[in-house]
């Protein structure tokens, strides 16, 4: 796309005189101030398509020959590619998207079907306690009739007893099972995590207005400190029924997750330096490798979960999804032993057990991390 330069050789920017279309000094392209909105567009359209380009050349190395490209960048050929920290804000974008969206999917399910057959059990236990009170009922026709409600769904039976099915057995048997429902509810919400049962305060006040009230009644020296009245505060408001705590640190949870798995890939550096220290590489090179490797999982598992949409789950022994599972985390573990291999020139053995002993203080490290997450959502959220 045909671009309008300046005839001037400044740089409108800085000041530097030019020696070509680009300052040297800012990097500024030596554009027109002045331009139509097609000129504006096609400008516009033409960074995206070098982002574009940027982006597919950089995807072949990436996918094809792991290890390859941070070898490449660290050649000093890195024109041609797109800049990790960039590539790995543009992924990590998408797969979490997908991800909490996945997972939003999954849970409305499971509560729709988790509540339907928990109201459909109740519904059962409440008829088969009638037909057993029924005394207008015969043992043998007792058992029959019980034995027709809690055959499995889908199973066809003649019909041949008779089944009190009156409006007002019928409002009884709902209106019990609804019942029963919500009790079995509210014993669900008892049995909850930790923020559903309630968080432990320093004082003996039931309120956090009373609690201040308290606190300015002592004298300065006695009072709680900042950080103790922030306790206090979080402490009241995650133990006020009117919250959904669990939702509100649940949502948390998915804001936070991406950045806390950005300041893990520095951690991840450390521990490939620390891994690797004998090839005397400098600290920048393991951290644009754990850039590259995190940003091909990433995008491989982005793949895996739009090839899910695609294809069914079929159930029952051969399962699509599980095989695609399998697959796809063998496919992952043999690219970073591929990838390491090319990194870090050391052989088989060497390289599966430097693998083994990363996993294993990776995953550690990924544990603290996540459970410090949790806690300070579950502070700072409500």
């Amino acid at each position: 796309m045909k671009k309008h330069y300046r005839h001037e050789n400044d740089c409108l920017n800085c000041g530097t005189i030019l020696e070509g279309k680009f300052c040297h000094n800012c990097g500024q392209e030596n554009l027109q101030i002045k331009e139509s909105f097609g000129h504006m567009m096609n400008h516009a359209i033409s960074d995206y398509f070098h982002f574009d380009q940027q982006f597919f050349h950089t995807l072949k190395p990436l996918f094809f020959s792991p290890g390859k490209l941070t070898n490449e960048y660290m050649a000093g050929r890195r024109a041609q590619f797109l800049h990790p920290v960039k590539m790995y804000i543009f992924i990590s974008l998408i797969y979490f998207l997908l991800v909490f969206k996945e997972n939003k999917e999954a849970d409305k399910v499971e509560v729709k079907q988790i509540t339907t057959e928990h109201a459909e059990d109740s519904a059962k236990r409440v008829a088969i306690d009638k037909i057993k009170n029924n005394k207008n009922l015969s043992p043998e026709e007792k058992q029959k009739t019980i034995a027709v409600i809690t055959r499995p769904a889908g199973y066809h039976v003649k019909k041949h007893i008779k089944v009190d099915t009156t409006g007002k057995a019928a409002s009884a048997i709902t209106k019990k099972a609804s019942d029963t429902t919500d009790k079995d509810d509210d014993d669900d919400s008892v049995t909850g995590d930790v923020f559903e049962q309630g968080v432990t305060t320093t004082t003996d006040d039931t309120t956090y207005t009373q609690y201040l009230a308290t606190q300015k009644k002592l004298p300065e020296a006695e009072r709680d400190g900042l950080l103790m009245r922030y306790y206090n505060a979080k402490a009241f408001a995650l133990n006020n029924p009117k919250i959904d705590k669990k939702k509100l640190i649940k949502e948390g949870i998915e804001h936070n997750f991406p950045k806390m798995m950005f300041l893990l890939l520095p951690l991840f550096a450390l521990i490939l330096k620390l891994a690797f220290w004998k090839n005397k590489k400098f600290y920048v090179e393991h951290l644009i490798f754990s850039f590259h490797l995190h940003c091909f999982v990433f995008l491989f598992l982005t793949i895996i979960m739009l090839l899910k949409v695609v294809i069914p789950d079929t159930g029952g022994w051969v399962d699509v999804i599980d095989w695609i599972n399998i697959i796809s985390s063998i496919v992952i573990i043999w690219y970073i032993y591929r990838a390491l291999r090319v990194m870090y020139h050391r052989g088989r053995w060497r390289t599966f057990s430097k693998m083994f002993g990363m996993s294993i203080t990776y995953t550690i490290a990924f544990s603290i991390c996540l459970l410090i997450l949790v806690v300070v959502t579950a502070l700072t959220v409500v």
